[in-house]
């Protein structure tokens, strides 16, 4: 099948847009449904390492003429026990005749009945595999006459396009989840970071930063954004981008927000990415003072150093700042009781002293928990 205008417009450039779409492929699938003359479809998508208990994505799609109907129940049509769908080959077009059991007259009459009754005559399915990470069932159905050749030959046409969208897909997601992972350990902490050009544009900004900062477009037609401060602090950030970007050396502090006295640390960017890529010449580090649940932090100390419960809650508390013998009082401990515990809690985590405890626990692990 030739490829025309209308194929690149409707249906590959769709597919390709259609990675960044939650959920994704949306457009794609709405045009191929008015392309085929589908009345009903719905793509499912399970990923190779999700979790046993989550449900696959589905994209449900209806044409205009049969929005006073409901969408197409996979599920449904999974418990019919048609042709199983993990043994579908791949980018081969299968029709409703072929999904159903022949060989089992009982099991083929409910087939028929309740196909009958979701408004099922004609259909087809395609089956998607991306190597492995993932696989995708399509499925699009009509009611009062079958596909045309033209629309089954666009299903063909489209499978080998779809499985590399669905390769890129899942490759995303891989990176998606490890940047949310790094932003949810860094906002943990308080954490917030920018990345910035010697010039001081903001080339992109993590959620803690964008939820505490503000910024302003770039001036005329340039991409990216500026912190929205006042002139003597801009001038002072861009003065020190361009310093910092020249060579590497210690961090340099700006601070850009008096009133909540929020300050950005600067350093060179020493980034490894791929080509190709718009690099960074400056990353931006903000913190805010943010720390963890007191009792999941607690619970945390118990389980690395050992401690009692009464033990962990003190340790906790005098991280936080609190004077040993105030802390203890607070959870009912005697002056000479708290002094005991300390020396338990020095002994168990190896501290030297109050000092030394509270490095231990804010190098550790229960500022994550």
């Amino acid at each position: 099948m030739v490829s025309t205008t209308a194929d690149q417009r409707e249906l590959y450039l769709p597919l390709i847009e259609g990675i960044q779409e939650e959920p994704p492929f949306g457009l794609f699938m709405r045009n191929l449904v008015a392309r085929t003359g589908a009345r009903r479809a719905f793509m499912v998508v399970e990923l190779a390492n999700a979790a046993p208990a989550q449900d696959p994505a589905v994209i449900h799609v209806i044409s205009p003429r049969a929005t006073q109907e409901p969408p197409l129940d996979f599920r449904r049509l999974h418990a019919l026990r048609l042709h199983p769908w993990g043994s579908l080959r791949p980018e081969r077009v299968y029709e409703l005749d072929e999904m159903l059991n022949y060989d089992d007259r009982a099991q083929l009459i409910v087939q028929r009945e309740a196909l009958s009754d979701m408004g099922i005559r004609y259909g087809r399915w395609l089956r998607i595999s991306a190597g492995g990470a993932a696989d995708a069932w399509l499925v699009l159905v009509r009611q009062r006459e079958d596909f045309s050749a033209s629309a089954v030959a666009t299903l063909s046409a489209i499978a080998p396009h779809l499985a590399s969208a669905l390769r890129t897909l899942v490759a995303l997601n891989v990176q998606r989840l490890q940047a949310t992972l790094a932003h949810s350990a860094l906002m943990r902490l308080g954490i917030g970071q920018i990345a910035l050009d010697a010039g001081g544009r903001v080339m992109a900004a993590d959620p803690l930063a964008e939820s505490l900062l503000s910024f302003t477009p770039e001036p005329g037609d340039g991409a990216g954004r500026r912190l929205a401060l006042l002139p003597e602090t801009a001038r002072a950030l861009e003065q020190v981008c361009a310093e910092v970007a020249r060579a590497d050396g210690p961090g340099r502090v700006v601070r850009i927000d008096a009133r909540r006295g929020l300050d950005l640390l600067l350093r060179r960017a020493n980034l490894a990415l791929p080509d190709p890529a718009a690099r960074p010449e400056v990353t931006g580090t903000l913190r805010i003072a943010r720390r963890e649940d007191p009792g999941a932090g607690a619970t945390t100390l118990q389980s690395v150093y050992g401690l009692s419960a009464r033990e962990a809650a003190l340790a906790q508390a005098v991280s936080r700042g609190e004077p040993l013998v105030e802390a203890g009082l607070a959870l009912g401990l005697t002056v000479e009781t708290a002094r005991n515990y300390s020396k338990r809690i020095y002994g168990k985590t190896g501290a030297t002293g109050q000092a030394d405890l509270v490095r231990l626990i804010l190098g550790g692990l229960a500022p994550l928990a």
